[in-house]
């Protein structure tokens, strides 16, 4: 598979022990798969196959058989393997939910995909999951009072919340960043005692919190807070600066709602 940077993003950089420990190519990601026992949503044991001819029925074949498609030299899929290894649960309970809602389409005599399926894959390919303590700073990102969460809180963010980048579309976008790139951004609401764990444990926890809310919500795309990843700190040297939240091109003012229109996820 394509080698990633050696210098990961600072949003990538948590995948680093798992990059470590395996060469970025198939065989060594489905002996690390093995040794950790991972499984899909069906509980099949997960392995990393070569694409077959016909694209169709992804998570059907994760699901029954735990194949994932992966394509070689391709750092698209070698991120999406790297958070198969490093979330495993919540990467299971996503399978989970699409193949149950692929099963009730079908007995409903439907080929659409629904709210709940493209919210999952948003999530799958951009999400962006927002752990912290402090719930009116998620308020004031959703309300998008960017200067005020970034620039006037900053620190009481820095000690408050962390972000983590779940979507492997936006890990392979992250190896040449531009202004404007968006995640899709869900709060998980943490204790303090979580934000001290080590980085692993921390990690495995919150593994077991989004599988949770995965396998029991029903999310929809309105649920997804847009959250310029350039702006989290520390992604980018730039954003030290109060000015740099100002670009209203990638900080954009909250949209004017219509009366009685939804206010999307709480």
């Amino acid at each position: 598979m394509t080698p990633v940077a050696t210098q990961l993003h600072p949003l990538s950089a948590f995948l680093r022990p798992w990059l470590d420990a395996v060469a970025p190519d198939i065989p060594a990601l489905n002996a690390a798969a093995r040794e950790r026992r991972l499984v899909t949503g069906g509980g099949a044991q997960l392995s990393f196959v070569a694409p077959p001819a016909v694209a169709e029925g992804y998570e059907e074949r994760a699901f029954l058989a735990g194949e994932v498609a992966t394509r070689p030299d391709n750092r698209h899929d070698l991120f999406n393997a790297l958070i198969w290894l490093a979330l495993p649960q919540t990467k299971a309970a996503l399978n989970r939910r699409h193949f149950a809602a692929i099963g009730a389409a079908r007995q409903q005599g439907s080929a659409a995909r629904g709210p709940l399926r493209d919210a999952l894959t948003q999530f799958d390919e951009c999400g962006v999951v927002v752990a912290g303590c402090c719930p009116d700073l998620w308020r004031a990102l959703r309300g998008h009072r960017w200067s005020e969460v970034f620039v006037a809180r900053r620190a009481e963010l820095l000690s408050s919340t962390r972000f983590l980048v779940f979507g492997h579309a936006s890990h392979d976008a992250l190896g040449a960043p531009f202004a404007g790139l968006c995640g899709k951004a869900m709060f998980v609401e943490v204790d303090e005692p979580w934000l001290k764990l080590p980085g692993t444990e921390a990690l495995a926890a919150l593994d077991v919190r989004l599988a949770s809310a995965f396998d029991t919500r029903n999310f929809s795309p309105r649920d997804w807070q847009p959250l310029p990843l350039l702006g989290i700190p520390g992604a980018t040297a730039d954003n030290e600066r109060a000015d740099y939240y100002a670009d209203t091109r990638q900080f954009r003012p909250a949209r004017t709602m219509r009366p009685g229109s939804s206010p999307g996820n709480r």
